[in-house]
Formats: structure tokens, C-alpha cells, sequence
């Protein structure tokens, strides 16, 4: 009964708030039927393909064809040297749906990316599975591709990953969790290549930025690229000799690249916090720490902020972070007073220390929700306690 009425009194709280309907980028939310339990479920389906086929349908029954599971290998391998399976992209999916016995979980880069090591932190024994975007990475969660997504949110060093932000509000997934994963970067290379020989290194602009002490005193250019493992592959595919790349100690192994330099990164306190993402949310308990994630937006006015974080530290609930976007498609907004006063329109992202079944966090949504214009529960989840 009580897990009933905490999970009646989280989705009363996921939606709209009683002024005006969502920001008018988010999409509406369409009703999913997945297949029927005893069916299979294919690898290597396109997005795309999918998304072309229902309009399709819709005009011819017999116009979508979905081929056989035999039709396709057990693994898309790639065409160069290495022989590892491409990520998924939305144009190509790899791998077949788990029967449950064995959680897939979408992150994206390729293999040996931090992210593929938060993943299967966040759920041992899983099947880690590469995306090449993080959009993809959301999809084939929605798409029943994949189980979970583990994506990152932020870096003690870098700062927000806004993109993923972004896709939270775009995409009706759940958080579900949290995951802290320590980074330590290192300087790889081909066997036989010196760090005298080195004159530029590639990776992702974060991590070059997070080692910009040690690159700068190497004198090495810095080239960016989607991410630190893809840096690592290029190096070894294209057996470059002036090159290096800032990766980590598990892309050297997969790649059979040289460490020249261990914990290259200007602080060692490096961590970043992945969100483990699902099609359903976790009924929130109150047997230990929680964490709920809310975005919401506010009218504009002269105290308004201060009114909408005032619920909480009047219930003495702790802010853990607070982020504001600008709400896409309307940017800009007339002031009510002076037509010629433009100014931009917010959604703010709020982390808050209690779990949605306590009635306490319920009252201090509730308040939100009077002046709030547009209020939505992202998920309400246990806090990572473990050290990263």
C-alpha cells in the first residue's frame, strides 16, 4: 500500500503545473507498445527506419518488411584494423534486446570511454553498449534497443554537460540513479613513439582542458575530438608517430597503445557524476539517501527566484545544485511593463537532498506549484554514497 500511494504521489508531481502547459519544446508524449512479451526483439534496427516505417504503415500495412533476426550478425564489426563493434548511431543499431537475464546499458563514445567504465560500475556484469551521440543513447533506451542509459551530467573540473540538460527535458525518461566515476587521465601513444617525438595530441575538448598545465609544458598542440577512446582508436587505427592521445588506462589496453604518462590532469580531484536513465522510474523509498531532480520555470518579477528556493529552506531540504537553461524556440520575452525590455525566458534545474515519498518534499512541490509556470519530476533516486 505504501509503495502504491509513493508512486501515485511521484507521477502526480512529473507533469505540468496548473498555469500553462510544458514549454512548448517538449514534444508531446506519445503512447509506446512493445512488443509482445514472447516475441523477438531485433538487432541492427534503425531509427530511422523505424521512425520511416510507421508513416509508412499508416499508408500501406504490408509497406514495413522487418527481417529476421538470422539476417543479422551477433556484432557490427568495424572494417579497420582493430575489429571492435561501431557504435550505435541512428541510422544503425547492433545487438539484440537482453531477454532480462542480462542488463544492456547505452553509453555513448566507443569502447573504452570513462563513460563505458561508469556504465558498468553503475551495473556490473552488464552489457556496455557504445552509442556514437548522446541523443542515440536516449532513443535506444525509448526504443526498447537497450535496458538503461548511463550519461554524464556534470565534471567537478568542466562543469555542466548542458547537451544532456537538454535531452532531459526532451526525452520522457527517468532518472533512476547516480553514479561517481573518478578520471584519470592518461598521455597514450604507438609503441616505439617517444614524448620527444610528439607534436600534437588529440581528445575530447573537457579532457584537454583538464590537462592544460601538462600539455602546455609539453608544448603540444591540441587537436579535439568527439570523445578521449575515439582519440585513443584514431591514434592506433591511423599508426601516427607525431601524435598522442589523452585517454584512459582501458583504451591503451583495447587500442595496444603506450602509457608515456600516467594521472596527466591538473587536479586529482577529477570526478564526474553519470545519471543512470530508464523508460520507468524507481518507487522512492526513505530507507536511506535520496535525491530528487526537478526542472521547473518561473514567471518573470522582481523576487521570484527567491520565492521558488524559499520552499525548500523553509522545509530545511538542501539544494545540491541548481542549473538554469534558456527555454529553446521562445529565447527572448517583453518585459509585462515595457515592450522595448527584452529578456530571456529560464528552465531551472534543481537537485534537492530527500526522496519524493516524504511528505515534506511533497508540501515543498506543492508550494512550487503556485507560482511555478511549468514543473516537472526528472526522477527521485538514491544518492551515490560510494567513493568514486
Amino acid at each position: 500500500m505504501a509503495a502504491s500511494m509513493a508512486a501515485s504521489r511521484l507521477s502526480h508531481f512529473s507533469y505540468h503545473a496548473r498555469h500553462q502547459s510544458s514549454p512548448s519544446e517538449i514534444p508531446p508524449l506519445t503512447t509506446f507498445k512493445p512488443y509482445d512479451s514472447h516475441a523477438k526483439r531485433y538487432r541492427s534496427l534503425s531509427i530511422r527506419a523505424l521512425l520511416q516505417g510507421e508513416n509508412e504503415l499508416s499508408k500501406n500495412p504490408q509497406a514495413l518488411d522487418l527481417p529476421s533476426v538470422n539476417d543479422f550478425p551477433s556484432d557490427v564489426i568495424s572494417k579497420d584494423m582493430l575489429a571492435l563493434p561501431r557504435p550505435l548511431s541512428s541510422a544503425q543499431f547492433s545487438g539484440s534486446v537482453s531477454d532480462g537475464s542480462r542488463l544492456r546499458v547505452a553509453y555513448q563514445g566507443v569502447r573504452g570511454a570513462y563513460s563505458e567504465s561508469a556504465a558498468q560500475k553503475a551495473y556490473p556484469n552488464c552489457e556496455a553498449v557504445p552509442c556514437d551521440e548522446f541523443d542515440t543513447a536516449f532513443e535506444a533506451v525509448e526504443r526498447w534497443i537497450v535496458d538503461r542509459a548511463v550519461l554524464p551530467i556534470e565534471n567537478s573540473l568542466g562543469g555542466s554537460i548542458h547537451r544532456n540538460y537538454d535531452l532531459l527535458l526532451r526525452h520522457r525518461l527517468h532518472i533512476v540513479g547516480e553514479v561517481k566515476y573518478a578520471v584519470r587521465h592518461c598521455l597514450l601513444a604507438n609503441h616505439g613513439v617517444k614524448l620527444e617525438n610528439l607534436k600534437r595530441v588529440l581528445s575530447h575538448p573537457q579532457a584537454l582542458a583538464q590537462c592544460e598545465d601538462t600539455l602546455t609544458s609539453l608544448g603540444l598542440v591540441r587537436e579535439e575530438v568527439d570523445d578521449t577512446a575515439g582519440a585513443a582508436k584514431h591514434v592506433a587505427v591511423h599508426k601516427l608517430q607525431d601524435a598522442g592521445a589523452v585517454a584512459s588506462s582501458v583504451a591503451a589496453e583495447i587500442y595496444d597503445l603506450n602509457i608515456l604518462a600516467q594521472d596527466i590532469q591538473d587536479d586529482s580531484d577529477n570526478i564526474t557524476r553519470f545519471l543512470m536513465l530508464a523508460r520507468e522510474p524507481i518507487i522512492p523509498g526513505t530507507d536511506r539517501l535520496f535525491k530528487t531532480s526537478i526542472v521547473f520555470s518561473l514567471e518573470e518579477g522582481p523576487g521570484i527566484l527567491f520565492k521558488a528556493l524559499a520552499v525548500f529552506a523553509l522545509r530545511q531540504i538542501n539544494l545540491t545544485k541548481i542549473e538554469s537553461r534558456p527555454l529553446r524556440n521562445q529565447p527572448l520575452r517583453a518585459s509585462s511593463d515595457d515592450s522595448t525590455n527584452m529578456y530571456f525566458d529560464y528552465l531551472f534545474y534543481v537537485d534537492f537532498e530527500a526522496s519524493m515519498a516524504d511528505q515534506n518534499a511533497q508540501n515543498a512541490l506543492r508550494h512550487l506549484k503556485e507560482f511555478a509556470t511549468f514543473l516537472r519530476v526528472l526522477g527521485s533516486y538514491p544518492v551515490d554514497t560510494s567513493i568514486a
